[in-house]
């Protein structure tokens, strides 16, 4: 008897679920799928872990911006608030 196990501990148990309809790019579907052959596990599974993952990412980049807009607040250097400032604006409108 043959058998692959498709999902193992990774499988989040989140309560309830709302399905969404997502059209991707076809070059991103690809990958996806790429992704999902390599880790053996749904399409699905992989775009939920994308997600969250990028979730998690922009909080991030939000506590860091919060942080750095404290620390200027707090700071009496006028040359750490000068990179302070630039710091903020370079997360603010790139590069």
């Amino acid at each position: 008897m043959r058998c692959r196990v498709v999902y193992e501990n990774i499988m989040h148990t989140s309560g309830k679920t709302v399905r969404q309809s997502v059209s991707l790019p076809r070059h991103v579907a690809r990958r996806v799928q790429t992704l999902a052959k390599r880790t053996r596990s749904s399409a699905n599974r992989v775009i939920v872990d994308l997600i969250e993952t990028g979730i998690a990412v922009k909080d991030r980049e939000r506590e860091h911006f919060l942080e750095l807009a404290e620390r200027l607040a707090r700071s009496t250097d006028k040359h750490e608030q000068a990179l302070l400032k630039q710091e903020l604006a370079r997360l603010t409108f790139g590069d």
